[in-house]
């Protein structure tokens, strides 16, 4: 249901358009200045505010130029008095989606408003989008950890070595292989994912070399495998220790001779890939446990980067803090929340056992329960009660934070 915030000195014009815009399902919400405006714009997400060009205090200009500030994704429509059409005008040169002209036309108001917040709703799910198909995100943080993984992705990307990542779940293990291949040769072709751990051990050789018609059962028509897919490009083998020993043997293969065999074929096939794999166990003592091939290991450990917990680089915190709080917020098509310095120490404290995963649910949260500063009780209240964790000992930590 669409929000408007209407802003105007005058209570009749307020009144007309609230129960106006009420009727026609919309949800409203009222100020009589523009400081009282500028306040709700910057606590709630609106999707079009309307407001007077001509007001005590701070008028319809100075507001939108404070507004966009915050916000510049939200429209504004300026309602001007006759007398105000130059003033309307310059707003809109300004950045108003529109103005309208006092008395307001109730129909033109109805189909401007309608149009805005359309607009509003496209520029929100394009800036996802956007960010869905664009280029890798950047990898967030200046810890010596991240400045040290950093350095090594620019030394390898330019080869084509095989890259083995490791580091618990919800450390970004996907996303330093996606930097590897974005800043390689292959950068041109595609990246196949692989995860090994949610493909069940009997259809693994058939996701990455592909199959037959009739090699089987279900094997109804000829499939092409991830490592042809990847042919050219990179193949990121995600959770690479949950991979059978029988389809290791063959990744083995196809790594020490660049060819793969199709299930049910008898001819082999010639594959260009890089490989980089991920895991989150221990593969050395899964090699000890006969879990794990010792030669594929070293086959795919040619370089191995090791991802530190966020409980390892809590120094990063703060920064990780404010993008996600940038991100999330843009994604909602509301004003950037502000955070106590307080409560970022809070969260530094915390034990992330979900690491950067958990962190971005958290602040999340944090934006959809919070007023306009997210406070340290906040976190609190909504992240170390909800995760069950012990509030004695975040009051202390608080407290000493203070």
């Amino acid at each position: 249901m669409p929000n408007v915030l209407i802003i105007d000195d005058e209570s009749s014009i307020r009144k007309v358009l609230a129960e106006l815009l009420k009727y026609e399902g919309y949800t409203t919400e009222e100020a009589s200045e523009g400081d009282e405006g500028l306040k709700k714009f910057s606590q709630k997400s609106f999707d079009v505010v309307l407001c007077d060009i001509k007001m005590p205090k701070m008028d319809g200009i100075e507001f939108l130029e404070k507004a966009l500030q915050l916000n510049p994704d939200i429209p504004i429509i300026i309602i001007s008095g006759m007398g105000n059409i130059e003033k309307a005008v310059e707003a809109v040169k300004k950045g108003a989606y529109d103005y309208i002209s006092k008395p307001p036309d109730l129909n033109r108001i109805l189909i401007t408003i309608r149009n805005a917040a359309e607009k509003k709703n496209l520029v929100s799910v394009n800036k996802i989008l956007k960010r869905k198909v664009s280029h890798v995100q950047e990898m967030i943080g200046n810890s010596a950890a991240i400045n040290k993984i950093k350095s090594t992705i620019d030394k390898v990307a330019q080869t084509d070595a095989r890259v083995l990542i490791t580091g618990e779940n919800g450390t970004g293990k996907e996303l330093v292989a996606r930097w590897i291949h974005e800043k390689s040769r292959r950068s041109h072709s595609p990246m196949i994912e692989v995860n090994c751990a949610a493909i069940p051990s009997e259809l693994i050789e058939s996701e990455l070399f592909g199959h037959e018609k009739g090699s089987f059962t279900s094997a109804h028509k000829q499939r092409i495998g991830k490592f042809e897919q990847a042919s050219g490009g990179t193949l990121f083998l995600d959770e690479v220790g949950d991979m059978s020993l029988n389809a290791q043997a063959k990744v083995l293969r196809a790594l020490q001779e660049g060819k793969i065999t199709r299930v049910g074929a008898d001819k082999d096939v010639d594959v260009d890939v890089r490989v980089i794999a991920a895991t989150n166990k221990n593969l050395l003592k899964e090699v000890k446990e006969n879990k794990f091939r010792l030669d594929l290991y070293h086959r795919l450990g040619v370089i191995i980067i090791h991802v530190p917990s966020l409980n390892e680089r809590r120094e990063d915190i703060p920064q990780l803090t404010d993008f996600f709080i940038q991100q999330i917020c843009s994604d909602y098509g509301q004003a950037k929340k502000n955070i106590d310095v307080r409560a970022v120490e809070t969260l530094q404290n915390h034990n992330w056992t979900g690491n950067i995963r958990e962190l971005r649910n958290v602040i999340e949260r944090l934006i959809i329960l919070s007023g306009s500063v997210i406070t340290p009780e906040d976190v609190r209240s909504y992240v170390f009660y909800n995760n069950g964790h012990d509030s004695t000992l975040l009051e202390t930590e608080i407290t000493t934070s203070s």
